[in-house]
């Protein structure tokens, strides 16, 4: 009796975690910005000092949608820039801007050499002022990864980074791994996260509330576009 007594005072720790329920984070989070989204994630947010994997099909689709609103905060309370490794739009300012994240605070790194690309991002996650480090990284392998996932550590960065869906099932050091798809909705599937799995995805708007009404109010003359022409800092799924 005494050693069952013993298993449940253990089991009520608040630094014990059990697999069914969602853990609490090991470091300092960001909240999204999405409440639901926020609502399945560990602390509550983005790890800031680890390394965040996000799955597309398409490199730049809803990628300004999903990351915006924690973007816009984690800049107003720091000073420094954003830094985008390979991005594959230019990224708009003035769409930025009216959302929150003035032009001046990004930093664009262009190469298509994948060398170039981490070497690029390693060093951003290792810069005192960078607010937080985007790379696009199809080809990167699981030891490049793991090395930026410790710099991400080491350095207390926010560290986001974007790959094909063909890496779905390849190992992956990061703590997060989503996988974002849709385009009327936007369709946030947790692969990894410390937690039980989540077996629906987690649902948010496409677009932000302004440009979602005006694409309502345009809708009967509007045209689907195909998804290489749909290259925009905040996503243009249709056009007139």
């Amino acid at each position: 009796m005494a050693a069952a007594s013993s298993h449940l005072h253990l089991l009520d720790l608040p630094h014990v975690w059990r697999g069914e329920e969602i853990a609490r984070a090991d470091s300092a989070v960001l909240s999204t910005g999405h409440a639901l989204l926020d609502a399945q994630l560990p602390g509550g947010g983005w790890p800031v000092g680890g390394m965040v994997e996000v799955l597309q099909a398409g490199a730049s689709l809803h990628v300004w949608q999903l990351l915006l609103p924690g973007l816009v905060q984690s800049a107003r309370n720091q000073a420094g820039p954003v830094v985008l490794v390979g991005a594959p739009c230019e990224p708009f300012g003035p769409s930025l801007r009216a959302r929150g994240l003035p032009g001046e605070r990004l930093l664009w790194v262009r190469t298509d050499k994948p060398a170039a690309r981490l070497w690029a991002a390693e060093q951003a996650l290792r810069c005192a002022e960078v607010v937080a480090v985007l790379a696009w990284l199809p080809q990167a392998k699981g030891a490049e990864l793991r090395r930026l996932h410790l710099a991400a550590q080491q350095q207390e960065r926010l560290l986001f980074v974007f790959r094909t869906l063909r890496a779905r099932h390849d190992a992956s050091p990061a703590p997060l791994r989503l996988l974002v798809e849709g385009v009327d909705a936007l369709n946030v599937h947790i692969l990894k996260r410390r937690g039980p799995p989540l077996e629906a995805p987690v649902t948010l708007a496409a677009h932000a509330p302004r440009l979602a009404a005006l694409l309502a109010a345009r809708r009967p003359r509007l045209r689907a576009v195909p998804l290489r022409e749909a290259c925009h800092a905040l996503d243009r799924p249709v056009a007139a």
